[in-house]
């Protein structure tokens, strides 16, 4: 009898949540949160796990969070909806928390994907590499030090159609298609971020500060992607570790000001009009192993003559200063 009184009052709750954010989100365009595609708390989880969400590797579900990856070592954990989108323009606010202990070191980040795939754990912080679809990552680790390279924590966005590779030794950069320095770690209070894909365009905000007010990361035009793909979170801890959680996803089917088009919205394959960052990568030039030995043949004369120079000239002086002394005798 307990248990059902629970459960009614459970239910409640997020039919008033619901109703809530239906009234909140009219803004003057069509703003409709969709359950099925929605986590929040209490998350209803149990033995059985999560309604509409799977949750894989080293994930946990609490009363308060969901931990994709706790503060330790070479940890891999994903969080998916088990139900594919079937919208054409949406937008998804997720409401995060990257933790730990580390003060100079730590990483490596996680990822909120938009895919064909799901529910595989891989290289990509924590998810598959040559993925189909949309990734945006929240980066707390650099890798790379060469040119084009960002201050971290960085938020970034790469479209695939499963060709191309991720390339976490250079932070992705070379296939970016924008993205902004975001110092969301170890924060007290609150931090989110949104993603809004409408008229085949994608913007990426992020609300890190404290000001309860979304603040464009980057925004890009002539971006493709389909219907009936999958929403997921990873993340990843490798030699450094953090604590990743995901806190709540609220989904928002958004008014389609492409509604007459006469197309197959499924068969659109995932593309962008181009790759802003990758045009301006330009890969650091390696001497070859020739110059190199050379190099340092130069170096290792150049320190033994320096070395041959300083006992000569000590050994002259010291000589120079024992006959003077003898004339004295």
């Amino acid at each position: 009898m307990i248990s059902n009184r629970l459960k009614f009052i459970n239910l409640l709750v997020i039919l008033v949540f619901f109703a809530k954010e239906s009234i909140q989100n009219q803004d003057g365009l069509s703003e409709l949160l969709r359950r099925e595609h929605t986590l929040i708390k209490p998350y209803g989880g149990s033995s059985a796990g999560v309604p509409f969400w799977d949750f894989i590797g080293s994930t946990i579900v609490s009363n308060k969070f969901v931990r994709l990856t706790s503060d330790s070592q070479s940890l891999q954990g994903a969080l998916w909806n088990t139900l594919p989108v079937e919208f054409t323009d949406w937008e998804i606010q997720f409401q995060f928390n990257v933790h730990g202990h580390g003060k100079d070191l730590f990483g490596d980040g996680f990822a909120m994907w938009y895919t064909k795939e799901k529910n595989i754990l891989g290289p990509v912080f924590g998810n598959k590499d040559y993925f189909t679809g949309l990734a945006v990552f929240l980066d707390t680790y650099a890798n790379y030090n060469g040119p084009n390279n960002h201050v971290h924590p960085y938020v970034s966005a790469m479209i695939n159609n499963g060709s191309l590779h991720y390339d976490h030794d250079k932070d992705g950069i070379n296939t970016a298609l924008g993205g902004c320095e975001a110092s969301f770690r170890n924060k007290d209070y609150d931090t989110f971020l949104a993603v809004r894909y409408q008229n085949y365009k994608l913007t990426v905000s992020t609300d890190v500060d404290n000001k309860n007010a979304w603040k464009e990361c980057f925004s890009i035009d002539n971006i493709k992607l389909p219907t009936k793909y999958y929403i997921g979170f990873s993340a990843a801890t490798g030699d450094l570790s953090d604590n990743h959680d995901v806190i709540s996803v609220k989904f928002y089917k958004l008014e389609s000001p492409r509604k007459n088009e006469q197309i197959d919205h499924s068969l659109i394959e995932p593309s962008s009009a181009s790759f802003p960052e990758q045009k301006d990568l330009v890969d650091e030039q390696k001497p070859s192993t020739f110059w190199r030995i050379i190099k340092i043949m130069f170096i290792s004369i150049f320190v033994i003559g320096l070395v041959l120079a300083v006992l000569y000239f000590g050994y002259t002086f010291y000589e120079k200063q024992r006959r003077t002394k003898k004339r004295f005798y």
